[in-house]
């Protein structure tokens, strides 16, 4: 017998128009397991409407900080919540209370289980030799969503694919597309794209809630080289590209100088990167292949370019 819509268990999503959140209500909608409410400041986009369409109830709130009673009435009625906190670069330093804001609103608003988007602790496992402020507060906001009353579960993204061409763009030099990449050329590194990724993550463990309690679920897409994307990039493509290292400080401002202005950015973006290629980007006991085990249909960097097209201009997901 089919379940009635509404004794379906409701997953509210916060960021529901971010990639993550996105693909976290379209896995969980598809499924025909859940009800979903969505959480964003625009719900007049296509992308809301089609959400809407789709049985997603929406509601109008911005994923910032001084919106905990909004984000409690939000959240009532909720079995489970997905949380997350968006990139905020410095000097802005909000994220952790940001963080602790929706955790504290989803246990007054009664909800019994939370999957949040973490990342480690790059100051604790370095020692405070690494600045990656954006991996340390959303640790942070972990460490404390596991003192609360409420049963919880996280996953942590890899490097996304998307970060190149959105931020660190090929340039054309002659016939040659020059990819200016912020890891070593031999550096092997976890990748995800987390559009079609973060939904079938985030499914499994509502699914499958007490299986994963209290555990941190790692979601690869890829495990790859620098010069390995670039080689794929010209195989899919037949474009003639070639690796440029950026992993240096003055070889990130060489290539990408409108982050010149902020230096507490550029602190981050090397220290993130030099924790990666130092430490490794997920602690030593994180199980590398669960997400690909969950989801086999999981996109390498190849799936990634195929699918998308993109041909190296610079594009927003």
């Amino acid at each position: 017998m089919a379940i009635k819509n509404e004794d379906k268990p409701l997953i509210t999503v916060v960021g529901v128009l971010g990639k993550q959140g996105l693909s976290a209500a379209n896995s969980l909608i598809a499924s025909g397991r859940y009800r979903v409410r969505g959480i964003t400041r625009r719900t007049d986009a296509d992308a809301a409407r089609l959400l809407a369409e789709k049985g997603v109830e929406l509601v109008n709130i911005p994923l910032d900080v001084g919106y905990e009673a909004a984000y409690r009435n939000a959240f009532r009625g909720s079995d489970g919540v997905f949380l997350l906190t968006p990139g905020i670069a410095p000097p802005d330093t909000h994220e952790f209370e940001l963080g602790r804001q929706l955790a504290d609103a989803a246990v007054a608003a009664g909800v019994h289980r939370a999957v949040f988007s973490g990342l480690e602790n790059v100051e604790q496992i370095t020692g405070g030799t690494k600045f990656a402020p954006h991996f340390t507060d959303k640790a942070r906001i972990e460490a404390y969503i596991r003192t609360l009353p409420l049963k919880s579960a996280f996953i942590h993204m890899a490097f996304f694919y998307t970060n190149l061409p959105e931020f660190y763009t090929p340039v054309r030099e002659g016939d040659t597309l020059v990819f200016p990449i912020y890891l070593p050329e031999e550096f092997r590194a976890p990748f995800v794209d987390p559009r079609t990724a973060t939904g079938p993550a985030v499914l499994e463990i509502f699914d499958h809630f007490d299986q994963y309690e209290g555990r941190v679920l790692p979601v690869v897409g890829e495990l790859i080289t620098p010069a390995e994307m670039v080689a794929t990039f010209s195989r899919v493509t037949g474009k003639k590209a070639v690796y440029r290292s950026a992993y240096q400080r003055d070889e990130f401002l060489e290539h990408f100088p409108d982050f010149r202005p902020n230096d507490l950015l550029v602190d981050e973006i090397i220290g993130m990167v030099e924790y990666a290629v130092e430490y490794g980007y997920f602690a030593p006991d994180r199980d590398l292949q669960w997400s690909g085990s969950v989801n086999p249909n999981t996109s390498t960097w190849e799936q990634f370019l195929r699918d998308t097209g993109w041909q190296g201009e610079r594009r927003t997901f």
